[in-house]
């Protein structure tokens, strides 16, 4: 599922920058849709068409993860403990990346209609700044977690 290699690079350092830009982009834009109409009239479809880019990177990039993990892994009989924290931690991503492309599909298709009801407007937009902030917050701790594997947990081991 995906490339694991790019010119004979791994393909994983070089996809986080997608997940690293899709994410918070997609949760700025669905944010903003969900909270201000003017916002919502301009950006139109963008923000579910992001959050779908922003869905498909992060699978995408986590396959090109998991073997990269094995390729550091080699022959070592213990997982390396900094790249297996960054595992656990960047697998919470997903299921906010999903919620997040939902609540934009679902913002982007109801509130095009020119009335809806006051409390559910209101329920979309708390909606849309939970998975907004979950997701903004799940792609911090995962690049950070990737980050100290590479300076502080693979760099020391070999």
């Amino acid at each position: 599922m995906g490339p694991t290699q790019l010119s004979g690079l791994p393909a994983h350092p070089l996809l986080v920058h997608l997940v690293v830009a899709s994410v918070p982009l997609a949760a700025l834009l669905v944010t903003l849709a969900a909270v201000w109409p003017a916002a919502r009239r301009r950006l139109g479809v963008l923000p579910p068409l992001v959050a779908l880019v922003a869905l498909v990177a992060v699978p995408v990039t986590a396959n090109a993860g998991e073997w990269l993990a094995d390729a550091l892994q080699g022959g070592l009989a213990q997982p390396l403990p900094a790249v297996e924290r960054h595992e656990d931690i960047a697998n919470r991503l997903l299921p906010w990346v999903i919620g997040l492309f939902v609540v934009a599909v679902g913002a982007w298709a109801l509130l095009r209609r020119a009335v809806v009801p006051v409390a559910l407007r209101a329920l979309v937009a708390v909606l849309a700044v939970v998975v907004s902030v979950g997701s903004t917050v799940a792609v911090y701790q995962a690049g950070h977690s990737g980050a100290e594997a590479v300076w502080d947990g693979v760099g020391t081991t070999g």
